[in-house]
């Protein structure tokens, strides 16, 4: 009901902009780089421009976009009992604030992504240097390719992890939609899963993708290992296992950030009121749990300089997280 009303206000909005400025369909289309028969959609109501279009609209026209969605809508506010008038003392979210905050995280998304990739690739010099010097005679020394790859290895770690912290600094304005109850903006929900129905089809095939990935990752090592291939061809091939891995992940979290930042506006799945509430109790646990993992992965990995197989607790520790969360759960509610 409440999007109806929206899509017929905007309908009009854009018209009446439209005309007072002179300007024909095909003019507001030129401006706008859309084609007319998006301007006459618009106008007749049989579509609604995305986030960006709104913006760049009420920018055109010189008008607010609470001009263009929310005026004129109080009367039919103040007479419906199905909408609520969203005080309740809860922040709202401004059609702006929605925009800059999507923006934000689907750019933020692809950096992340790119910091735990590197995290997954950061062992790989060190292997590679390390398999020169026991296959191949006169190329490096065992000292130097140990040294040499594990600078490099907490190099990156430690530049990743400076990454995520920057990042996190820079989404720090809109923790409160993770962690408050709060209220869209009249129109803006429409828009939102507008914009979330704009990405699924990339969301899905980067998800399909990154599982595929995952799953034949092993492949060229299985293989290699089958035709009885030299170690260090295998050490190669197990290379390619962390790269794959590595882009595998990369997509994954892309794909996972950008569904996540619309349920976060929409409060929906795990960003619903419920949700929300209960996080705030476990907030604590992951930072903790990751901390010991990563202590546990390193502390084996240099006892054992077996870096070509410790990879694993990664994968086991992601797969047991929800079970410590399922237990923190439990542990609570008794």
């Amino acid at each position: 009901m409440m999007r109806g009303w929206i899509i017929v206000i905007l309908a009009e909005k854009i018209m009446e902009l439209r005309k007072k400025n002179g300007w024909s369909q095909e003019e507001l289309a030129f401006q706008m780089d859309v084609s007319r028969q998006s301007v006459s959609k618009w106008e007749s109501g049989a579509s609604i421009p995305d986030l960006e279009r709104i913006l760049k609209l009420s920018q055109l026209f010189g008008v607010s976009t609470d001009y263009l969605l929310k005026e004129e809508l109080e009367d039919l506010l103040a007479s419906s009992p199905e909408i609520s008038d969203g005080d309740n003392g809860r922040r709202r979210v401004t059609m702006e604030v929605a925009s800059e905050y999507m923006e934000n995280k689907i750019k933020t998304s692809k950096k992340i992504a790119g910091a735990v990739s590197a995290c997954i690739l950061s062992p790989v010099v060190l292997i590679y240097l390390g398999a020169l010097a026991e296959f191949k005679e006169n190329v490096i020394s065992e000292g130097l390719a140990g040294s040499v790859g594990v600078i490099i290895l907490l190099l990156i770690v430690g530049l990743s992890t400076v990454f995520f912290i920057l990042n996190g600094m820079k989404m720090e304005a809109f923790e409160y939609l993770e962690k408050e109850a709060f209220q869209l903006e009249y129109g803006v929900e429409a828009i939102v899963r507008n914009k979330m129905a704009q990405y699924e089809g990339i969301n899905r095939l980067y998800t399909v993708t990154g599982v595929f990935l995952c799953i034949i990752s092993v492949c060229p090592l299985l293989i290699a290992s089958s035709l009885g291939a030299s170690d260090f061809i295998q050490t190669i091939c197990l290379l390619i296992l962390f790269v794959i891995v590595a882009v595998a992940v990369f997509l994954i979290i892309v794909a996972g950030e950008k569904k996540t930042c619309f349920h976060i506006l929409l409060q929906e799945g795990d960003y619903s009121e419920d949700k929300k509430m209960e996080k705030r109790k476990k907030e604590r646990i992951p930072a903790i749990y990751w901390c010991i993992v990563t202590a546990i992965y390193l502390g084996i990995s240099f006892l054992t300089e077996e870096w070509g197989k410790t990879w694993i607790i990664w994968p086991s520790a992601a797969v047991l997280y929800g079970a410590v969360l399922g237990i923190a759960g439990a542990l609570r509610k008794d």
